[in-house]
């Protein structure tokens, strides 16, 4: 295997929403490389504008760069400006540059991984957060939730998972990523690395099969209490702290995005570094540029009233200046690392060859 191969093979466990990976190589030769990119906003309601899958880009070039600093290679990225901004596309170089040293972030590539399930209340200690905050590239600031402020945030979470458990554009999308029966999954999410218990997961597959089973359970049943409490309300309050990673201005370009999720990824892995776990929560972010944007997200009565409620919630929370400025959510404390989790397409799927196009 080259040298450029192995690169790819550790850049491609960058995480990406919903395990979508949205990244296509095309290796020029020993030193070059195409990164076509897509996103899903055309069938997904949480990919708004396709900046979340630009983030994931952004997390996926760190890890290249990363991986690459294990060869004494130095990664150079360019954007295409030509291309459509639902396909962004980047040429990378690597060069030579002796006498680097490898990033230590490289050991922690492959353990990061989602934990959706209970972690420890420990207080993060003053060096782990000190090690989080000074992961993070010029330009971009921490804020903590904790204390009394992580029962707050458990509510938010609390609140925001009922608009997506009673939407039928996020069902669509919920029906379309879950790998049922699985532990690990290449290009999904396995049912058993959501966080609810075996008795709530089978419910949850026998009722996604329909929407009209979910109107039924959510209206006569209280179909979303189990879920919600299992996946959103005791995951938010069993953890050391919520955070939020804010940038300097609002982002507004492709470049902004990427950017953004360069940084994500160092903050991630550095969390891994330090024996953290850590659950990204990007939809009250997303649902509250929706509202602040005045974009339609949901045919559904009553679905923009809940969000504009969400979205005052969580400036309330942080401050407006800093919720509008807001690239990244989650929570984080220690635990054992996930026993179900996404895996990755193999490289073999992600490479564009003259038999097949982008």
């Amino acid at each position: 295997m080259s040298t450029m191969q192995q690169i790819l093979e550790l850049a491609r466990w960058a995480p990406s929403g919903d395990n979508t990976q949205p990244w296509r190589f095309e290796i020029l030769d020993d030193s070059r490389v195409v990164v076509h990119g897509h996103d899903t906003r055309d069938y997904c309601v949480y990919d708004l504008d396709g900046h979340p899958s630009q983030m994931s880009l952004g997390a996926l070039l760190e890890t290249m760069a990363i991986a690459a600093s294990t060869y004494q290679l130095q990664m150079r990225c360019q954007r295409h400006p030509d291309t459509p901004d639902t396909r962004p596309t980047f040429s990378v170089e690597f060069l030579p540059a002796h006498g680097m040293e490898a990033d230590p972030l490289a050991d922690s590539i492959l353990p990061r991984s989602v934990q959706r399930r209970p972690l420890s209340r420990r207080p993060l200690t003053a060096a782990e957060k000190t090690a989080l905050a000074a992961a993070l590239p010029q330009g971009y600031r921490v804020h903590w939730l904790e204390g009394g402020q992580r029962l707050a945030a458990a509510r938010l979470m609390f609140r925001n998972a009922k608009l997506r458990l009673t939407m039928p554009e996020a069902h669509q999308v919920h029906r379309a990523i879950i790998a049922w029966d699985s532990q690990f999954s290449e290009d999904r999410i396995p049912d058993q690395a959501l966080g609810a218990d075996a008795m709530t997961t089978r419910l949850m597959r026998w009722v996604m099969h329909d929407w009209r089973r979910v109107q039924f359970f959510n209206t006569w049943l209280a179909g979303t209490l189990a879920p919600r409490l299992q996946m959103d309300l005791i995951p938010s309050l069993a953890c050391a702290a919520h955070f939020v990673l804010a940038a300097a201005r609002p982002p507004v370009s492709i470049d902004d995005y990427v950017a953004a999720g360069r940084a994500m990824q160092r903050f991630w892995l550095t969390a891994t570094a330090q024996g953290l776990q850590l659950q990204p929560e990007m939809t009250p972010l997303i649902f509250s540029r929706y509202v602040r944007e005045n974009r339609s997200f949901s045919r559904t009565p009553g679905m923009r009233e809940r969000a504009l409620a969400l979205a005052a919630q969580g400036a309330h929370l942080v401050g407006a200046e800093l919720w509008d400025a807001a690239v990244f959510m989650g929570r984080i404390g220690a635990g054992a690392a996930a026993r179900a989790r996404s895996l990755r397409r193999p490289l073999r799927e992600l490479l564009i060859t003259p038999d097949r196009g982008a």
